[in-house]
């Protein structure tokens, strides 16, 4: 699914190209701050891409000024204005950008006690782009995870949301959680944990280590809470399509199959069939 609406509509054809809103609509949705720790993750967020902001340090000055020590926690006009300027600087141009094929796609992803967070994006110039932001409240048995379970359930969920995007493309996955490297090499491990990992090979990953500081943007995703539009978990579930997995001895596309890539006819079949049959599959 295609991160940007092309309509071909007379009015939309001045505007040109705009962000779809399902990619930035986590960001429209953020809560106001309400305490101190709130504010201070959404300015580490803002602030990864103050570059791309102008103005950034004046805009953001009353946000920072409640940081100060002492200082009363009085979110203000000046302080509501601050945020929605910021929130909307998150969710346009040049913060988001198209995603450039010809570069590994990144996925920055982080998991709270109650919630997974990621950001699909790309280093352009040593610069980073966003291309998409998710985020999910978990739910159910998914609250009692371990630590390393949330986090590897953060990576199938930012899997399974930016699929789209990724199959076929090299992948750069950056959690603070180092253990996940060790899983996928791991024989012992729990068996919905084996599931993750088959579920994660039919991708081109690299697990990499980003510290919690450097790490500020899906930080921020995994701490919030939203009003979930659907009470569904998250679809961790390996699906038969996905791991093109056979459930009978010779199914019916095994002689179309051998005949493709080897020319094999099975005894006492009609190769002109055959032949004709295939040309729908080649």
């Amino acid at each position: 699914m295609a991160a940007w609406d092309f309509s071909s509509r007379p009015q939309n054809l001045k505007r040109g190209i705009e962000v779809d809103r399902a990619k930035v609509e986590v960001i429209e949705q953020l809560p106001l701050p309400t305490n101190i720790k709130a504010i201070r993750s959404f300015l580490g967020h803002a602030g990864f891409y103050r570059r791309f902001i102008k103005n950034f340090s004046h805009i953001a000055r009353p946000l920072t000024n409640l940081l100060a020590k002492d200082a009363p926690f009085v979110f203000d006009e000046e302080c509501l204005e601050a945020f929605h300027k910021l929130k909307e600087a998150l969710a346009t141009a040049p913060i988001i950008q198209l995603p450039n094929w010809n570069k590994p796609l990144e996925i920055m992803c982080d998991a709270s006690d109650y919630a997974v967070g990621a950001v699909l994006g790309q280093t352009s110039d040593k610069k980073h782009h966003a291309i998409s932001y998710a985020s999910k409240t978990l739910t159910g048995p998914q609250l009692n995870y371990s630590t390393t379970e949330k986090e590897l359930l953060e990576v199938v969920f930012a899997i399974d949301k930016f699929r789209s995007y990724l199959v076929g493309s090299k992948v750069i996955i950056y959690t603070d959680h180092v253990a996940l490297k060790y899983l996928f090499t791991k024989e012992d491990a729990k068996p919905h944990l084996i599931r993750w990992v088959l579920l994660l090979q039919e991708f081109d990953i690299e697990i990499r280590d980003k510290k919690g500081v450097e790490n500020s943007v899906a930080d921020h995703l995994s701490r919030m809470k939203f009003e979930e539009t659907s009470s569904l978990p998250i679809d961790d579930y390996m699906r038969d399509d996905q791991l093109l997995k056979v459930t009978i001895a010779q199914p019916w596309y095994a002689n179309l199959v051998n005949y493709i890539v080897a020319g094999y006819v099975p005894e006492g079949t009609n190769k002109g069939k055959l032949a004709h049959d295939s040309r729908s599959y080649l």
